[in-house]
């Protein structure tokens, strides 16, 4: 009886011959290549976040502070029910985000207009300049990389992180973030 090792370098072996596809070739990947891959992403997050992290820290704020932004400016007048659900926190540390958020003058929450129970979030002037500011950085570092990576690479690329959505949600999260063809119309 073979150990995951062995069998997975028996299969890399078969999956590495002259008719194998790259796809074949793909699937075999070794233990070690999986952890370089995983730490490769840790890495790449820790830079990818470098930026705006000094901007929050400087205003007293953090990576929760920085998601709620984020998702706010992309959809404007979501609720807070709807945005706990993209973010998956608590209800507690949500609020506890949501209120220094609009203390500083970076949120606005209005009531919901069919149901008054409802607060409806969007950016004030201020939190669009600040989100802004965070954004950047990482869109610049993004437009860099793919660049030097080339179209083939960027498109592999978001297929793997589509990929690694879980599957229960990844649908409603590709029709949240958009594809490729709704920048080009």
């Amino acid at each position: 009886m073979q150990d995951g090792k062995t069998a997975a370098r028996g299969a890399a072996r078969a999956g590495s011959g002259a008719g194998a596809s790259r796809s074949e070739k793909l699937l075999f990947l070794t233990d070690e290549q999986l952890r370089q891959s995983a730490e490769l992403l840790f890495f790449a997050y820790r830079d990818f976040t470098s930026d705006p992290d000094e901007i929050l820290a400087a205003r007293g704020l953090g990576r929760a502070h920085h998601r709620a932004l984020h998702f706010i400016r992309r959809r404007p007048g979501i609720t807070v029910a709807g945005l706990l659900e993209i973010l998956r926190v608590t209800k507690q540390s949500l609020n506890r985000v949501l209120r220094q958020l609009v203390d500083e003058g970076l949120v606005e929450s209005t009531e919901g207009l069919q149901d008054r129970r409802q607060r409806n979030l969007r950016l004030s002037p201020a939190g669009e300049a600040l989100e802004r500011a965070l954004s950047e950085p990482q869109r610049a570092r993004l437009r860099r990389a793919y660049a030097l990576a080339g179209p083939e690479a960027v498109a592999g690329f978001r297929q793997v992180l589509e990929q690694m959505l879980d599957g229960a949600g990844r649908d409603g999260v590709l029709s949240m973030v958009g594809s490729d063809a709704d920048e080009r119309s």
